[in-house]
């Protein structure tokens, strides 16, 4: 670990006094944190279920952080892969070529790719962009005269660029977790990358994920699955997610929030706290955001989400993580189809920890996968049949 100077420069900044309202929003936001009582290690009682309270604590919050989860060996395999991806990244959106003129990663169109912002931008907050979800623009800090033009900010389809991250994806306690809350025959959703470099990353407009069951009349607080966030290099209130703690249980006015805070700045979020190894998970009607990294530290959160396939099931894709499902009608064949991949996950994860006990899925009983370079070439594109609500 800490190799990720080599390809996360700094630069000179002065942020004013933005920076210095930011510094006490932050301070107050992190003691607000810690008294939320939603953060410890993975439990579960004799019964093999997730411990009570933990249950009890991300339904109240829309949030826990899951401590210590991943293994030092695994954390470097994920900063290995990282760094590689990040060495492949275009130099500017849609451009062909790395910065040693090599092809750029995801350029042949297959799918997949690597997505990159102006620094310190909110390019989306106040605009249309994801079906109008971001709804109040953020504050941009002054970019430092000598900033490169552009940065990664987001890793699209990451399993078929990262085996690492792959495995990660079949966690088996995450799994467990992850059948917690949505049941045995949850469904996979989208999974990317989150880059925040130093200095320099921009910003996620506060928004609630969900976008296609808050009028629905079996609408729920977990409606719209869920998102784990493994963190790379743990995550501060400088880099970090923040987050509305119980506002998952309806449809939030975010524009009229902002208004009344005068700033971007909403008066009860907190952040999410991270060390090293730790994963967040979210629920993703839960109003969050993140703010410009003007913070010496990077973060590479890895996400990756999963549904209540009851919430899948007959629904219209939102159009977001899979452009032209807006058109599709989600059945069992999509779902089966897009679920492979953790079949392919669970495979590649017994051959790097065979000591580890893996995860099964009860969807796929009676199905069998195999893990090769065949089937890590077939993942190209799979990202196309994402499951977005």
């Amino acid at each position: 670990m800490g190799k990720e100077q080599t390809l996360f420069n700094t630069v000179e900044t002065n942020y004013g006094d933005h920076e210095e309202a930011m510094a006490k929003y932050r301070a107050e936001g992190e003691d607000r944190a810690m008294n939320l009582d939603n953060r410890g290690p993975i439990r579960f009682d004799s019964d093999g279920r997730l411990s009570r309270d933990i249950v009890e604590a991300y339904w109240r919050c829309g949030f826990y952080v899951f401590e210590n989860v991943i293994e030092q060996d695994e954390l470097a395999d994920i900063e290995q892969d990282v760094l590689n991806i990040l060495d492949r990244a275009p130099v500017e959106p849609g451009g062909k070529l790395d910065r040693h003129g090599r092809a750029a990663m995801g350029s042949d169109g297959k799918g997949g790719g690597i997505a990159l912002v102006r620094p310190l931008s909110d390019p989306i907050g106040g605009t249309e962009a994801n079906n109008g979800r971001h709804p109040a623009k953020m504050i941009e800090p002054e970019v430092p005269d000598n900033a490169p033009q552009w940065v990664p900010q987001v890793v699209g389809g990451s399993l078929q660029f990262s085996d690492a991250a792959l495995r990660l994806y079949a966690h088996p306690d995450l799994l467990r977790v992850a059948a917690e809350f949505n049941g045995e025959d949850f469904s996979p959703f989208n999974e990317v990358i989150w880059i925040k470099h130093p200095k320099l990353g921009g910003s996620v407009a506060w928004h609630q994920d969900g976008t296609t069951h808050w009028e629905s009349t079996e609408f729920h607080q977990g409606s719209h699955g869920f998102n784990f966030m493994a963190q790379l290099y743990g995550c501060n209130s400088t880099n970090g997610l923040w987050i509305v703690p119980g506002s998952h249980l309806e449809q939030a006015d975010i524009k009229g929030w902002c208004e009344a805070a005068g700033s971007d700045r909403l008066p009860n979020a907190v952040p999410m706290l991270c060390k090293a190894g730790d994963v967040g998970i979210t629920n993703r009607q839960a109003v969050h955001g993140s703010f410009a990294n003007t913070s010496e530290e990077s973060r590479v959160t890895i996400n990756f989400g999963f549904h209540p396939r009851a919430s899948v099931i007959g629904a219209r894709g939102n159009g977001i993580h899979a452009p032209g499902s807006e058109n599709i009608i989600y059945d069992e064949d999509r779902i089966q189809k897009r679920s492979r991949v953790l079949g392919l996950a669970i495979e590649a994860r017994k051959q790097r920890f065979p000591k580890e006990t893996p995860y099964f899925y009860q969807p796929h009983s009676g199905h069998s996968f195999e893990w090769n370079d065949a089937a890590r070439e077939s993942l190209r594109g799979y990202n196309k049949l994402d499951l977005g609500i």
